[in-house]
Order: structure tokens, then sequence, then C-alpha cells
């Protein structure tokens, strides 16, 4: 269950750094265009934010890592959660896809940092 938990929170991890470079440095380049299906035109008018965008994924990239390097499931906990509600967010609002590359991974990480933790007789506390 461990090996699972924490395998998975780096999946999450490398994910949110890979939407960090395409958002930030490979908006306008080949990849970029044809990965989220827009013009040259749009990409430029977007760049931007997809910039900022770019940002928050690399906050939630670090902050995950931080949580996975230190094991503290709290933190674990937080940017799981974060990511999950960030992902159904954009899924429901901008491309369904959205849930299954960002939530889902995010929500089967979280399942299992979950299920992994040792508890001790009585605990009955949701952060560590």
């Amino acid at each position: 269950m461990r090996f699972f938990a924490g395998l998975l929170t780096l999946v999450v991890v490398f994910l949110h750094f890979g939407f960090m470079a395409l958002e930030m440095f490979f908006w306008q380049a080949p990849i970029g265009l044809k990965l989220f299906s827009m013009s040259a035109e749009v990409a430029a008018a977007s760049q931007l934010l997809a910039f900022n965008q770019g940002v928050y994924n690399g906050i939630l990239a670090v902050g995950l890592l931080w949580g996975f390097l230190s094991n503290n499931h709290g933190v674990k906990i937080f940017f799981l959660l974060a990511i999950s509600v960030a992902g159904i967010v954009g899924g429901l609002s901008v491309k369904l896809s959205i849930i299954y590359v960002q939530a889902l991974p995010a929500i089967l990480a979280l399942f299992f940092v979950m299920r992994s933790r040792r508890r001790k007789a009585g605990e009955a506390r949701l952060f560590s």
C-alpha cells in the first residue's frame, strides 16, 4: 500500500511539472498547439494566461514533492485534494479529459496515501 501511495504521488508530481512546462514554455510550440488543439493565433492571445496556469501547476508540484520528501501525510493530503478539486473544476468547465488526466491520478494517489497511514490504537486524527 505504501509503495503505491509513493509511486502515485510521484506520478502526480511529475504530471504537474509536465503541465507547468507545457503551459509556461511550450504553449506556442508545435507540441503545445497539438496537445491543446489550438491555432497559433489562439496560443499567442492566451500565452500569459497559460504562463500563469503553469505557475500554479508548478506550485502544486513543489508542494506535493515537499510532502513526499518529508513524508508529511497532512501536506500530501492537502495538495492531492487541491489537485483533485482543480482537476474536477477544469474538467467540468473547460474539457472533460482534464478529469482523467489531472483529477483521477490525484484521487487514486489520495486513496493510497490515506490507506497507507499507520494508525496507532485509538488514533482518529485525519492529519499527522
